[in-house]
């Protein structure tokens, strides 16, 4: 349906508020999920960042690239396996994956940036000690899985100071014990968890999540039970109803993290829409489910 040019006007004019309200402000965005591997869905995702770069929004960018590895790792012979949901990182694997991520992938969400008309710069929590981590220990053993420990700002701010969209690959470096020594490490390190201390290290206004649901549901057979707002202090006894369980648990206990450290609001979005970073940042009614303190 074609939109006439006064409605468009329309359009803008009502983004303007909300233009003013974020200008100079930093956004982290955590992208993943199917938006990540469909060609449409991935354009519009960098549409949307480079649109808030270029009116005068701060955009953080995060990634993984789950399916990458273990697309890249079966061509290499390396069999992928999982462990209570985390990819089991042996010695050959974080070796593939800090090649897609810090390599492959991140290179070409940069390239694509730069094709539709902005600017970044790609990263990984590796350069400049940006991430440090802890190897992730438990009655069961996930190779080189770390837990972020600590965060270095510093070469994401000097990006964001140069107008550079920084992209960064959730890889990170340590310490492991070998042989009674102490010696350097990469670790492979969960996305959400990494955007989300991100987010509070840079102080940033919003953290933005995607997925490939609708949001928060009340019930997940129906998306028309979207719960839109959710306050820090329901999250607990919506984790005792059942009502925030699998895979959900992590990724909104991310949002908290983000909102306690100081993040003031934090989205879980449905990345399968088109825009939907759009619709929720500039738009009356957003999408998917806010977190706030």
């Amino acid at each position: 349906m074609d939109i006439s040019n006064i409605n468009k006007a329309k359009i803008l004019a009502r983004a303007l508020p909300y233009i003013q309200a974020y200008h100079n402000k930093t956004i982290v965005v955590k992208y993943g999920g199917n938006a990540m591997i469909n060609e449409g869905l991935k354009k519009a995702v960098i549409e949307d960042l480079v649109l808030l770069t270029l009116v005068g929004i701060k955009v953080v960018l995060v990634h993984g690239g789950g399916p990458e590895i273990t697309e890249t790792a079966g061509k290499m012979g390396i069999e992928s396996r999982f462990v209570n949901g985390l990819r089991y990182t042996d010695e050959q694997m974080i070796d593939v994956v800090q090649m897609v991520l810090a390599g492959k992938t991140n290179k070409d969400l940069v390239n694509l940036i730069g094709f539709c008309g902005g600017a970044a710069i790609g990263l990984s929590g590796i350069d400049g000690g940006m991430i440090r981590a802890e190897r992730v220990e438990g009655e069961v053993d996930y190779g080189f899985v770390g837990e972020p420990v600590s965060i270095d700002a510093k070469v994401i701010t000097d990006a964001l100071s140069c107008g550079y969209i920084p992209v960064i690959a959730t890889v990170a470096t340590g310490e492991r014990y070998e042989n009674n020594a102490v010696r350097e490490a990469v670790y492979n390190i969960n996305a959400d968890t990494a955007a989300a201390k991100i987010a509070a290290e840079l102080g940033a206004e919003k953290l933005v999540i995607l997925t490939d649901i609708k949001g928060l549901l009340r019930d997940p057979k129906f998306e028309d039970t979207l719960i839109p707002v959710v306050k820090s202090s329901e999250i607990d006894g919506l984790i005792s109803n059942g009502i925030i369980s699998g895979g959900m648990i992590p990724k909104v206990e991310c949002c908290r993290a983000a909102i306690d450290s100081g993040v003031k609001r934090a989205h879980i979005i449905d990345g399968r829409i088109m825009h939907s970073i759009l619709i929720e940042m500039l738009c009356d009614e957003g999408v998917g489910t806010m977190f706030v303190g």
